[in-house]
C-alpha cells in the first residue's frame, strides 16, 4: 500500500511511457553520455577558436614570407629592416626611438621582472 501512495503523487504526464522515455533520453544525451551536448558545445567553441587562430597564423606566415623575400632580394630593404628592428646605425648617426605609451608600458614590465 505504501508503494501506491508514491505513484499517486507522480503527475499524470510522467506516467505516460513515451514522455518518460523522451525525458530519460534527453537527460542521458545532455548530461550522462560520453558525447553529451555540453561537451559537444565546448568542443565546437574550441574548434571555432582554433579555426580563427589558423586564419590569423596563415595570414601572418604569408606576410612574413613576403617580408623575407623582400629582405633576401634587396639590400636597401635589408638595411632598412636592420635599422628599424635592431636599432643599428652608421658611425656618425644618432637614433631617436619614439614609443607609444602602450609599448613603453610593455618594455617597463619586461625590465621590472
Amino acid at each position: 500500500m505504501i508503494r501506491f501512495k508514491y505513484i499517486d503523487k507522480v503527475p499524470p504526464f510522467l506516467k505516460n511511457r513515451y514522455v518518460l522515455t523522451i525525458l530519460i533520453f534527453t537527460i542521458w544525451i545532455t548530461l550522462l553520455d560520453s558525447n553529451n551536448l555540453i561537451s559537444r558545445f565546448r568542443d565546437v567553441k574550441e574548434l571555432r577558436k582554433l579555426q580563427s587562430d589558423r586564419e590569423y597564423y596563415t595570414e601572418r606566415i604569408k606576410t612574413d614570407r613576403q617580408k623575407l623575400h623582400e629582405l633576401k632580394t634587396d639590400n636597401h630593404n635589408l638595411e632598412k629592416f636592420a635599422r628599424e628592428q635592431y636599432h643599428m646605425k652608421k658611425a656618425n648617426e644618432d637614433i631617436f626611438i619614439i614609443l607609444t605609451p602602450r609599448e613603453d608600458r610593455q618594455i617597463t614590465r619586461k625590465n621590472n621582472r
